[in-house]
């Protein structure tokens, strides 16, 4: 009997379906947010729409209770694999006393869970880079079996910081993975104006790294680059520079409008490929997905999203004084 594509990876039925929810669930909740955001209940949304596939496909191939990751603002699908709920990414959304990324202090895609195994990220770009550096560093000093996983979008490839972190990581043999989840677009600036080579993983070579660009639309290609790149590092054979290319299907965020520079006909292309879409035709194809089980999913994932929304709504808001808190040293 001919093996499906996920069986080949050894992935079973359970995994994939695991995968396709997890992917589910970061859409609905960023779909969530918009409709929040435009209605005034909470500020800002920085979306994770389109680039779901990669993001779970990758998070997949980790080991979350030995491996750590440091997501960029995007990565919703990281960090709900990696354990956060829906309840917390909405009291994050609302800025609430019990958003466990930073107690409401800082802005949603700011994520940081230490039980979790989550290195919180800061509001510059790419500084998320050299920390998982840093990191694999101390794990390759203990001597302990640990890849470190960090995320960037292909704009934060032009940073200082991942060029530092790569030659860092390169030169030390380091077990990081590096993910360039390239959309297409720094904002409003497109690929074409960002890169003179064709591809962000072109740059690997010059830190002695191997780069590999894959369909970012698809979880599994995604996942065999990530699961590769994962034993190389804990083979002690270095860092990976992963590309995976897909495209942003929102605006960069809730204060940007995309239509000045992007056509409603690009947009609806990358539409007809959303990875949504296509991984669960897959599903279904193989016999993994069909209509009835598809309705229980989301029926289900929209359920969790409603009572995450309802109960962040009403969580209180972080003291007044807090905002000094880790600002200003204590006196007991």
């Amino acid at each position: 009997m001919t093996k499906t594509r996920h069986e080949e990876l050894g992935l079973t039925n359970e995994d994939v379906l695991n995968i396709y929810e997890t992917m589910l669930m970061a859409r609905r909740i960023d779909e969530r947010m918009w409709l929040l955001n435009r209605s005034g209940k909470i500020p800002f949304v920085i979306s994770c729409q389109g680039q779901e596939a990669a993001q779970v496909g990758a998070a997949y191939a980790l080991d979350i209770e030995k491996d750590f990751a440091l997501p960029y603002y995007r990565d919703m699908g990281v960090v709900l694999h990696f354990g956060m709920t829906a309840r917390e990414l909405m009291l994050s959304g609302f800025a609430k006393a019990e958003d466990p990324n930073s107690g409401g202090r800082q802005m949603p895609g700011h994520f940081g869970h230490r039980e979790k195994r989550i290195v919180t990220g800061s509001s510059p770009v790419t500084t998320q880079v050299p920390h998982a550096v840093g990191l694999a560093l101390a794990g390759k000093m203990e001597k302990k079996d640990l890849v470190t996983f960090v995320t960037f979008g292909e704009g934060s490839s032009n940073q200082g910081d991942f060029h530092e972190g790569a030659n860092f990581a390169g030169v030390h043999k380091l077990p990081v993975i590096f993910m360039c989840e390239n959309n297409k677009y720094a904002i409003s600036v497109p690929i074409e104006k960002q890169l003179a080579c064709e591809n962000v993983s072109d740059r690997a070579i010059g830190y002695g790294m191997p780069g590999i660009t894959v369909d970012g639309n698809d979880p599994l290609e995604v996942y065999k680059a990530v699961k590769e790149a994962a034993d190389r590092g804990r083979r002690g054979e270095g860092p990976t520079l992963v590309e995976t290319v897909s495209y942003r299907l929102t605006a960069h965020s809730s204060d940007d409008d995309d239509r000045a520079y992007r056509s409603p006909d690009e947009v609806a292309k990358a539409k007809s490929l959303d990875p949504i879409i296509t991984f669960g035709a897959y599903l279904k194809e193989n016999g993994v997905l069909n209509d009835e089980l598809e309705k229980e999913i989301n029926d289900r994932i929209m359920k969790e999203v409603n009572e995450a929304t309802d109960y962040a709504e009403q969580a209180p808001y972080a003291e007044a004084e807090s905002a000094l808190k880790y600002v200003y040293a204590e006196q007991n």
